[in-house]
């Protein structure tokens, strides 16, 4: 089978768990991890994992199934960074639907779906571990399941739309408590759009690490 996974980006958190999951399945397929469209060669199954381009019907025509991966139970929870927003709700278990691409985004018929379970305590890079291992759980059942299994429309529920992040989704309440703030801390990315709070004149950036377990 031939297999193309485009990522917009190698710096992606993601990017890391594609190079071992693409090393790993070349044992049986033909499997390219490529950063733009115009280097994708066609096949059977074209992975869009964090894919910033536009790919049109006439590009997923070149496959026999383009698919993304999304984490929300749709149709609800469609857009952007759905698992965060969730997490921001209090949810501590979250679908992760893989779809066929369409043009419409995340309309797509559903293949599989799996279970996001956090225990409330994760930070941004423990949150990705479980979301990434889970998204390279679902690429394996693509590939072990296409052409054998019918992908299913989603369901009539009213669909719901969650917006693009942006920086200012990273401000923090200084005159608020933590605990009430605890979870935009814990999923910010630390590094590239870290929390922040505006105080007494100045700009400060905040980033936490896990030390170790408590009883409190």
């Amino acid at each position: 089978m031939r297999i193309s996974i485009l990522c917009s980006g190698a710096s992606h958190p993601v990017y890391s768990h594609l190079e071992k999951w693409a090393a790993v399945t070349r044992a049986s397929h033909d499997v390219e991890l490529v950063q733009k469209k115009a280097e994708l060669s066609g096949g059977d199954v074209l992975f869009l994992i964090s894919c910033h381009e536009i790919i049109s019907a006439q590009d997923r025509a070149r496959y026999g199934a383009s698919l993304v991966i999304h984490a929300s139970d749709l149709p609800v929870g469609r857009g952007w960074s759905p698992h965060i927003w969730q997490i921001l709700e209090g949810k501590h278990d979250i679908v992760v639907s893989l779809l066929e691409a369409e043009d419409q985004v995340d309309t797509g018929a559903l293949w599989a779906q799996r279970h996001l379970v956090l225990e409330g305590h994760e930070l941004y890079d423990e949150i990705n571990v479980k979301l990434f291992a889970i998204e390279m759980e679902l690429m394996s059942e693509a590939v072990a399941v296409e052409g054998r299994r019918a992908p299913v429309p989603q369901d009539h529920r009213s669909p719901t739309y969650y917006r693009r992040r942006g920086p200012e989704d990273s401000r923090l309440d200084p005159n608020r408590p933590i605990a009430d703030q605890f979870d935009l801390l814990r999923i910010v990315d630390p590094h590239r759009f870290p929390a922040f709070f505006d105080f007494r004149g100045h700009r400060y950036v905040v980033r936490i690490e896990k030390v170790e377990a408590t009883d409190e």
